[in-house]
């Protein structure tokens, strides 16, 4: 039986940076490890995935990803900022070429004053690092699946276009 999780956006980006010879690493908090998990759905990943940071709380966005902790005292831990590093952090600390950072509030409240569904996306690649900012909605579940989803099919799009 196939990955649930799976999409063809997924397989696609597997397909795209095994091409390229590239590679891709997560710092997830909010999805818990569900990016890298569905990446290493897709057969033939192990050729891309290099690993993935389950930074689920500050201390280790700080000691697993390298956060600084002077990001997390100045915006706390859903924030642009603290996404970049985390994707920084994946890229460096696991050899990537790409790396994903996902930080945010999947509810079922609040969280340091964003509401449920706000998701910040980091993705840092050879020359750049860009953040978005997702306001995605529907339950725990649906706001960690869409923004896995969202992450693949942005990191897809950049890879596409080098």
């Amino acid at each position: 039986m196939d990955d649930p999780l799976v999409t063809e956006d997924a397989r696609a980006l597997v397909a795209d940076l095994t091409v390229r010879r590239q590679s891709v690493a997560t710092a997830e908090s909010l999805t818990a490890g569900l990016l890298a998990a569905t990446l290493a759905g897709v057969a033939g990943a192990s050729v891309v995935l290099r690993g993935g940071l389950i930074t689920y709380l500050e201390d280790t966005k700080i000691s697993l990803a390298g956060v600084p902790p002077q990001v997390l005292e100045a915006v706390g831990p859903v924030a642009a900022p603290t996404a970049r590093a985390l994707a920084v952090g994946a890229r460096q600390r696991c050899g990537a070429t790409w790396g994903v950072g996902l930080t945010g509030v999947a509810g079922p409240e609040p969280h340091g004053g964003h509401p449920v569904g706000t998701v910040f996306l980091g993705l840092a690649g050879p020359v750049d690092t860009d953040v978005v900012q997702l306001n995605l909605s529907g339950s725990r579940w649906d706001i960690r699946v869409a923004a896995v989803n969202e992450a693949i099919g942005r990191l897809r799009v950049i890879v596409e276009a080098q």
